[in-house]
């Protein structure tokens, strides 16, 4: 089995503290989300967007995935969070198991850096229909990329 679990990427992390990725909605760096079939594999260690195992064009889905829209980050209490408004790929065949966001525009010299990994639980699909990747409730304790 090739994805086990949603996580932040560990350079990721090591990332947020050199500034690398800027979040806000307003000239904030651009964002993609990718998707894989069950024979990608991706660990804690993966360190930027791979086409290896990506699912194959189809519809409005193409190598390298979909552009995501920010949500500005805030806080709630002592979280931090920032998440993404659902992504969808209009007339597409395909059939995902996880997917991979990582970053297009780096503010340093990293080439397309992981920011992490979803995982769906099991092989979802699409046949020449809407393929939605629906993220959680963007607050303190759901959205996708929270630092408390």
């Amino acid at each position: 089995m090739a994805f086990t679990g949603n996580y932040m990427t560990t350079s990721f992390k090591q990332q947020v503290l050199e500034g690398v990725h800027d979040f806000r909605l307003t000239g904030g760096d651009t964002f993609k989300l990718a998707l894989y079939t069950n024979s990608a594999t991706f660990t804690a260690a993966t360190t930027a967007y791979t086409a290896t195992n990506e699912v194959g064009d189809s519809g409005s889905y193409s190598a390298g995935g979909g552009t995501l829209t920010r949500i500005d980050p805030t806080t709630s209490g002592t979280t931090a969070f920032t998440d993404f408004a659902d992504l969808s790929f209009t007339t597409a065949t395909i059939t995902a198991r996880g997917a991979l966001i990582y970053n297009t525009t780096p503010t340093h010299t990293y080439t397309n850096p992981a920011v992490a990994v979803l995982d769906f639980g099991s092989d979802k699909t699409s046949t020449a229909g809407t393929f939605t990747v629906q993220f959680p409730t963007a607050d303190a304790s759901n959205a996708i990329i929270r630092v408390a």
